[in-house]
């Protein structure tokens, strides 16, 4: 049991000043205050950027080994961190299982809270060791407090087995990075709901969640400039994006551009560098292989040995 002076020291605890009256404020008053502290979330992570940096850099040189990257976290953290991995796979490509979310309570507690799961220490160890967590993985910790006991053993538990570990937290010197190779700390101030951390607390893991995971895919070079060349076709929507891409980069016409992603079996990345290349699927697979899936270092290896068409 955490003593009660302890949980109300927290941080993410604390009374704001500013939102003393909120239930006394009109509407247009109430969602400015609330719009105005939010902006406080995204500066709050400015101080933390080199660690965040870091810890993409660590969490791509893992997967580039084969290891994977494990969110765990209770509550709103947890659904977020699930949410992230879920976004990976359509967005940028990632292998089934690449990227891993997992919540105290399991899958029901993604819809339905789960409130007392967040204090099972076992079900942290027992989740990790169901997924067969592996010294090449990475497992990120969320809790708001920095105290959730799931998300402080799963650090724990990572750090014996020889993992990697990350903590995304929300209150200074928490047990959480104690636990952390790289702890991401962002203060974004009390909520305008005393307690309630899935507002701005929430909104910093969600901000902090985009950047590892987008940072990590950058470097993994699933991005050709900006543009998700990874893009999973799973839906009109994705296979209408895919297309556009392969235009935009290669100013083909449509109808070639489609050609080319027939060939390439819906692959965006495959189907610019058969455009660019004139290379059969099968070679253009193997160019990429060699160049470790990274497009643009493909176009320069055919380009510095006389291959582009």
């Amino acid at each position: 049991m955490i003593p009660a002076n302890t949980l109300d020291a927290l941080a993410t605890e604390q009374n704001n000043p500013a939102s003393a009256a909120i239930d006394e404020m009109t509407t247009l008053e109430m969602m400015t205050l609330i719009n105005q502290e939010d902006q406080k979330a995204a500066l709050s992570i400015a101080p933390i950027l080199p660690q965040i940096a870091a810890a993409v850099d660590l969490i791509a040189e893992r997967l580039q080994q084969n290891g994977r990257l494990i969110y765990c976290g209770a509550g709103t953290s947890g659904r977020l961190g699930i949410l992230d991995a879920a976004e990976c796979p359509p967005t940028f490509g990632t292998e089934p299982g690449q990227v891993v979310g997992l919540i105290a309570g399991g899958h029901e507690a993604m819809f339905q809270a789960q409130e007392g799961a967040e204090d099972d220490e076992a079900a942290a160890v027992s989740d990790l060791t169901a997924i067969e967590l592996t010294a090449a993985d990475v497992v990120v910790g969320l809790s708001a407090s920095g105290r959730t006991p799931y998300a402080v053993s799963a650090l724990r538990y990572a750090r014996q087995r020889g993992a990697a570990t990350i903590a995304v937290a929300s209150s200074p010197a928490s047990p959480l990075a104690q636990e952390a190779d790289i702890a991401l700390t962002a203060l974004p101030g009390p909520e305008v709901i005393a307690g309630s951390t899935r507002l701005k607390a929430g909104t910093v893991q969600k901000l902090i969640l985009n950047m590892l995971s987008t940072g990590t895919m950058i470097r993994l070079g699933k991005v050709y400039g900006n543009r998700m060349v990874d893009v999973q076709a799973t839906n009109e929507k994705l296979a209408r994006r895919a297309l556009r891409i392969v235009q935009e980069v290669t100013g083909d016409e449509e109808a070639a551009c489609q050609e080319n992603l027939n060939k390439a079996n819906g692959n965006a990345k495959l189907a610019i560098l058969l455009a660019l290349s004139g290379l059969s699927p099968e070679e253009g697979k193997r160019c990429l292989e060699k160049s470790a899936g990274r497009l643009k270092a493909a176009l320069k290896s055919l380009s510095h040995r006389g291959g582009m068409a």
